[in-house]
């Protein structure tokens, strides 16, 4: 049940972001064994003047093709499976040709599966 959000600059193109799109949730799936119809996404475009990335941080230096992702999932996962799931979101991101792995920038959310509500206003998974 991730909610992914993913913002990159404008200039990624239809085809681009779909690319993306599916990398991501593939990585889930393989990672956080996510199954194939639990995908909801926002998915944006942004002007360079709205995404704002540090030309250099922690030895990464970054381009002006950065790509945010945002994950939001229940609580649970240990730090091994999470380190998989970021090394598998920029190596597939990568591949789609449209940003390099450097400037991908992956943050994890994690919450109580009670927090969540997939429709008509009931918490479907709260025990």
């Amino acid at each position: 049940m991730p909610f992914v959000r993913v913002s990159v600059p404008q200039t990624i193109t239809d085809s681009q972001l779909d690319a993306i799109s599916d990398a991501i949730h593939v990585a889930l799936i393989d990672t956080f064994n996510v199954p194939v119809a639990d995908r909801f996404q926002l998915l944006t475009r942004h002007p360079a003047s709205e995404l704002v990335c540090t030309p250099e941080y922690l030895g990464i230096r970054h381009s002006d093709r950065v790509a945010f992702i945002q994950i939001t999932v229940s609580e649970g996962r240990t730090l091994e499976t999470k380190k998989a799931l970021y090394a598998a979101i920029a190596a597939s991101v990568a591949e789609t040709g449209a940003v390099a792995a450097a400037d991908v920038i992956v943050m994890l959310i994690e919450g109580k599966k009670e927090n969540w509500s997939f429709g008509n206003g009931i918490a479907q998974y709260a025990v």
